[in-house]
């Protein structure tokens, strides 16, 4: 494995997307965004072919730039993903990167006066600019969308949300059952915020004022920060904590637009849309973090009291953690498209 990029058998399009949604966001961010559209090995000697489409996106604080990425003996996702259709692996696939990024380091793929409306971004904008540019597949039964944390968590409430537009998703440690993965670090969170008086603003100052993340509480505030602002703003967009800032007592009406987001309690909410689905992907550590394993196996269980079939579910716990588990993604790419194959 050499420890630089390789070619591609396939072709990736790095495009810019203007988007008329994110203009004017209440953060400030980029309304033109980066967008990255790979087309399988044999894409241009077949010009009346289309192809299903698979959309990627990233955790917390992911970028597309980091895509390129490389660690010691691994591979980027991109060249991955790649691999798969090169060998023969997987029917042809389109595979899109899009780009969430916030200058609160996510949005969680949801609409939000704290943020913007970045759910209708992806599903409006980019799936639009996607069919319009390129050859696919432009029904639900051929278009799936798969991430990794909150990327997992934007994949499983995306196709809720959205069944006219996607008929399968693949979640790696998605955010769910909020109970654990995010009650137990609110305690930690209200520690911290002692040395900023109780307050998650002056401690956004003081990260904005110095090198990122050279304080080790930082990437815990920074998630707590771009979470409430994306499941708890005000009505003029500030982030309101859905915690005491300093005992870290819950604040019933904020926790409860929180759990209202949690996949597991969407799940009944949604089970219409879920049982159309083609396919469902669903995977975790087994010593994940933030314990998304117990999330994982949550949410497999809301699929089977929402109805959905187990031909259509792949559900499986790995030894791992909530790192290091990229040789997942071209596991799910493959399986996903399969399922959403013409």
């Amino acid at each position: 494995m050499l420890p630089w990029s390789a070619e591609l058998a396939g072709e990736l399009h790095e495009r810019t997307l203007t988007s008329e949604l994110l203009r004017g966001n209440p953060l400030g961010d980029p309304h033109e965004r980066p967008l990255w559209v790979y087309t399988p090995p044999g894409y241009d000697e077949d010009p009346e072919r289309r192809y299903p489409a698979v959309y990627v996106i990233q955790g917390y604080t992911g970028h597309l730039g980091m895509w390129r990425n490389r660690s010691p003996y691994t591979q980027p996702f991109p060249e991955l993903a790649d691999q798969v259709f090169a060998r023969g692996q997987a029917p042809p696939t389109i595979v899109v990167y899009a780009d969430a990024w916030t200058a609160y380091g996510g949005s969680q793929f949801v609409d939000s006066v704290g943020t913007g409306k970045y759910h209708s971004y992806l599903c409006d904008e980019v799936v639009g600019y996607v069919d319009e540019q390129f050859r696919t597949l432009a029904q639900p039964a051929h278009r799936a969308i798969s991430g990794k944390s909150s990327g997992g968590f934007g994949a499983m409430i995306t196709p809720m949300l959205r069944p006219d537009l996607f008929g399968a998703l693949a979640t790696h440690a998605g955010d769910a059952l909020y109970e654990y993965c995010y009650l137990p670090e609110f305690a930690q969170v209200a520690r911290a915020l002692r040395g900023y008086d109780g307050d998650i603003q002056t401690w956004w100052s003081d990260f904005g004022s110095r090198p990122a993340f050279s304080k080790p509480e930082d990437g815990m505030l920074l998630g707590t920060l771009g979470c409430s602002a994306c499941f708890t703003p005000a009505d003029d967009g500030t982030p309101q904590l859905p915690f005491d800032s300093r005992s870290g007592e819950p604040i019933p009406r904020l926790w409860q637009k929180w759990l209202d987001w949690d996949p597991v309690r969407m799940a009944p909410r949604y089970a219409e849309a879920l049982r159309g689905l083609r396919g469902i992907w669903i995977d975790a550590g087994m010593s994940d973090d933030y314990y998304l394993d117990l999330g994982a196996v949550a949410f497999r269980d809301a699929l089977g009291r929402a109805g959905i079939d187990d031909d259509a579910v792949h559900f499986e716990l790995f030894e791992g953690t909530h790192a290091n588990i990229n040789y997942r993604y071209p596991m799910a790419l493959t399986w996903l498209a399969e399922r959403i194959a013409a």
